[in-house]
């Protein structure tokens, strides 16, 4: 069934939108220290079993110089520099294997997956990176509410800190042509791309399924199905918090990133999804200020949104306007 309005009131669905005044001070602030805490990343060649793919365990420094792990995934027939592909991972998931990321590499792609901080423990796929920073204050189960009573503190400026930092550092990688980088995620890592597109200037493209962390207030309010179930959960006992925690949120909202995304943008939505609420998917996707947009509209799918057929959708569109051969496709 659907979870939320009908397609005709969605696509007209624009919500208001309320940031914190010092957003960008914050955002600058927080992507210089980790400009400033950074060392040059290692590669180094990893064994993967596989005869198209080259294979490289990644190391970068992500927020305040901490270690992020990631894997590079190049076809090993490829001439010159390639685009790439900066891929974030849904929720509670690590970066897993190299065989678990063959898809855009097999497009002709050079892929960086980063995996995230923290998790990894009880997704589908293994985490490698510990989150050496938590706050130590409560929290619901989960990483939704781990430090969100402190915007310095919470855990998503880490992790877009991190994101950020994985562009920078796939922006430097010899086999990859700087000008032509693509941040892409489902769920949760939809949700890091849009705002690492709203940090970042001069990204070649975004792709953005289902994405999560958008619009927390309606989500909250509109599903309590995990993981935006956690934060009820925690306001449930923290009467107190309410305002301190939206205000914290502000800061990481995808609906404040949208105003300053320029790169063109492909986003995916599902109607009967109850984990990311179609609303809150469109809210994000009309601020977005990209002259250069779409959004796929699956109306009888959950979170699993298009699955393999918004990759058939993804590559068509992104074969347009970053093309694994510099020729370009029709």
């Amino acid at each position: 069934m659907l979870t939320d309005w009908p397609l005709d009131t969605l696509r007209d669905y624009r919500p208001a939108r309320t940031e914190p005044d010092d957003f960008d001070h914050f955002w600058a602030a927080t992507i210089g220290e980790a400009a400033a805490a950074a060392w040059p990343a290692r590669l180094e060649p990893y064994d993967a079993g596989l005869a198209t793919v080259e294979v490289y365990d990644v190391t970068f420094a992500g927020h305040a110089g901490q270690p992020v792990r990631a894997w590079l995934l190049l076809p090993r027939q490829r001439s010159g520099p390639l685009p790439c592909v900066v891929e974030y991972i849904g929720y509670g998931s690590g970066r897993g294997l190299p065989h678990d990321w063959l898809f855009w590499s097999a497009a002709g792609y050079a892929h960086l997956v980063m995996d995230t901080r923290g998790q990894g423990a009880a997704g589908s796929l293994t985490g490698d990176t510990p989150d050496p920073d938590p706050s130590g204050a409560p929290q619901a189960n989960g990483f939704l509410t781990r430090g969100v009573t402190d915007p310095a503190r919470y855990y998503y400026r880490r992790v877009f800190s991190d994101a950020v930092r994985a562009v920078e550092t796939a922006r430097l990688i010899p086999q990859v042509d700087p000008a032509r980088i693509v941040v892409a995620g489902g769920s949760q890592g939809g949700g890091i791309a849009l705002a690492v597109a709203g940090l970042l200037d001069g990204l070649a493209a975004v792709l953005a399924d289902v994405p999560f962390l958008c619009h927390f207030r309606r989500a909250v309010d509109v599903t309590d199905a995990g993981p935006y179930g956690e934060l009820g959960s925690y306001l449930q006992t923290r009467r107190d918090e309410v305002d301190r925690v939206f205000h914290t949120l502000g800061y990481f909202d995808g609906l404040n990133f949208a105003p300053r995304i320029t790169a063109p943008v492909l986003v995916s939505v599902a109607l009967m999804d109850r984990i990311c609420p179609p609303s809150t998917v469109f809210a994000a996707y009309h601020h977005c200020a990209s002259a250069d947009k779409d959004i796929v509209v699956w109306p009888y799918n959950g979170h699993e949104g298009g699955a393999a057929f918004q990759r058939v959708e993804q590559l068509r569109w992104l074969g347009k306007r970053v093309p694994a051969a510099e020729g370009g496709t029709s």
